[in-house]
């Protein structure tokens, strides 16, 4: 099963990937990591991103498709994955459509109210854990391997309100697309605990035939 994540920043996209993959076995791409490997090991993809990214610009569509073309070609990906930050605007989703068949979209609905305290309390580490500051009661390390817990430099209210304004005015109309493919399975977040949100989703994986390990 092949999986699109849609929900704005903050939504808990990171979070569900982390308790879908270790449960269904699905592999969770993130394409901000796709763009730093590829730039660390100056690939020849890598090096065009770079290179936009250097003078400050966007990365165009076409090479942002490029490189998830060529992620999606590994033989890691083969039993099912989760696209986490791809599609970000229909065009690329049409270009999804031509070199993967992706099954559902699984679209995080929050509260625009609770998105900017989710973010800005949010701590990270490089192994791709993430936390929020009001559950690790004074902790600054990695439940999972132990590393330090970092504030990531753009979660800050400026700009996540630029992220959030480029989210609802690109990324949102995702939502119309997939569900006028039928695959669209939407989840209200609110305030809910991730394992409830992830239990809804889970349900909804089994209901479509995916078997968790």
């Amino acid at each position: 099963m092949n999986i699109v994540l849609l929900g704005a920043p903050g939504a808990g996209k990171g979070t569900q990937a982390s308790l879908l993959e270790e449960s269904f076995h699905l592999v969770h791409i993130s394409t901000g990591d796709i763009f730093r490997a590829n730039i660390k090991e100056g690939t020849p993809i890598g090096k065009i991103a770079k290179s936009y990214i250097d003078a400050g610009k966007l990365v165009p569509d076409e090479v942002t498709c490029d490189i998830v073309k060529d992620r999606l070609s590994k033989e890691d990906v083969k039993g099912g994955f989760m696209l986490d930050g791809f599609p970000r605007n229909t065009f690329q989703a049409e270009q999804l459509d031509r070199f993967a068949h992706i099954d559902l979209c699984v679209n995080i609905d929050v509260d625009l109210s609770l998105l900017m305290d989710r973010i800005c309390g949010r701590r990270v580490c490089s192994c791709g854990e993430s936390y929020h500051v009001s559950t690790l009661n004074g902790a600054t390390t990695c439940k999972k391997c132990g590393k330090e817990l970092y504030r990531r430099d753009d979660d800050n209210p400026e700009t996540v309100q630029k992220r959030l304004d480029t989210y609802f005015k690109e990324t949102a109309p995702l939502v119309e697309y997939y569900a006028n493919a039928g695959k669209l399975f939407t989840v209200t977040s609110g305030k809910q605990p991730p394992k409830a949100v992830y239990d809804k989703i889970a349900k909804e994986l089994v209901r479509r035939g995916r078997s968790k390990k």
